[in-house]
């Protein structure tokens, strides 16, 4: 009878157990969520004037008196908002009013969330203040492998606005995302008078999504319309599932994302694909204590902004994050 040595036992039980191991960790990897964050910053500007756009009241002798104390405490504000968001790190977070690509690095490098590995792709819209869109993404979670700026042509009497981030990539299990993030322009002169602006944003939306409904699609932002606006449904017929129509505050103090003279309202959204609707595992807002403060006028909760009016009052945003979780 061959008799086996025992060093040949001892490697292959090393063998064994580093490939138990490796099975274990790519169960537990398959087995964890994916957490998508979408929030609106409000108005994460840098403090310097960028020739040509409207963004004076945003420095240090601006209206705002925007100086680089309070800049860097807003971006360790938004990085705070965004870790509290779950108990592990978003893997995607779509972020909505961003001056430029030197706030999104100082936001990623060099605010609470320099330790977590967020990269960060994004537009340079023509937006006349200068806003944009980004998407900050985990490498170890989701690898990039294009992206894309949309614009959105001006109608008639319409500004110029904020181009549509899109981005394909593949997820740590293989899987290929596909998404769009979307800042639609605001109701400033009357729902009615610029409703045809945000059907503009669906319009390109909908062209993008022609051949790719049956694919795995989240589309996320502002849309500055409601969950029943024209814009909104027009996505819906288009095939799209609006997951986070009803969404709620996690601590049941929020019933939308925004509020607006006590009335509580979701201007913010994230649709899904069927296909990737059937795999979501939960969705809501993040309405931790922290992040509101007490509604005197009409009673209840607000989220704690960063001005009231013009004065300063070291909040977070007037939105609160949309948080989804899928299998």
């Amino acid at each position: 009878m061959k008799k086996t040595c025992y060093l040949c036992t001892v490697v292959t039980r090393r063998i064994c157990i580093i490939v138990l191991g490796l099975l274990v960790f790519a169960m537990a990897a398959k087995a964890q969520p994916m957490v998508f964050v979408e929030l609106n910053c409000e108005n994460l500007f840098d403090t310097r004037h960028d020739e040509g756009k409207q963004d004076e009241e945003f420095t240090p002798e601006g209206t705002r008196r925007w100086t680089r104390s309070r800049y860097w405490r807003k971006l360790n504000a938004i990085g705070q908002e965004i870790l509290s968001c779950s108990e592990e790190l978003p893997a995607l977070v779509a972020l909505v009013e961003l001056e430029n690509d030197t706030v999104a690095r100082d936001l990623t490098r060099r605010s609470l969330l320099r330790n977590a590995g967020y990269e960060c792709l994004m537009t340079e819209s023509p937006d006349v203040r200068g806003l944009d869109v980004a998407l900050l993404y985990l490498p170890s979670r989701f690898r990039p492998l294009c992206y894309d700026a949309l614009d959105v042509p001006p109608l008639p009497g319409m500004r110029p606005t904020r181009q549509i981030l899109y981005v394909r990539g593949e997820t740590q299990r293989g899987d290929t995302l596909h998404l769009f993030v979307v800042h639609a322009p605001s109701r400033y002169g009357g729902e009615l008078e610029t409703r045809p602006y945000r059907r503009q944003v669906t319009n390109i939306l909908t062209a993008a999504l022609d051949t790719l409904i049956d694919k795995s699609v989240i589309v996320a932002g502002d849309f500055n319309d409601y969950a029943d606006s024209p814009s909104l449904v027009a996505l819906e017929q288009a095939g799209l599932v609006n997951v986070s129509a009803k969404a709620k505050g996690a601590a049941g103090r929020a019933k939308g994302t925004y509020r607006y003279q006590g009335e509580w309202h979701s201007l913010d959204h994230i649709l899904l694909s069927p296909t990737l609707a059937d795999r979501m595992d939960a969705i809501g807002i993040n309405d931790a204590t922290f992040l509101l403060e007490p509604e005197n006028t009409y009673g209840g909760w607000k989220p704690r902004r960063t001005y009231n009016g013009y004065s300063y009052q070291r909040g977070y945003s007037d939105h609160l994050p949309l948080v989804l979780k899928l299998r």
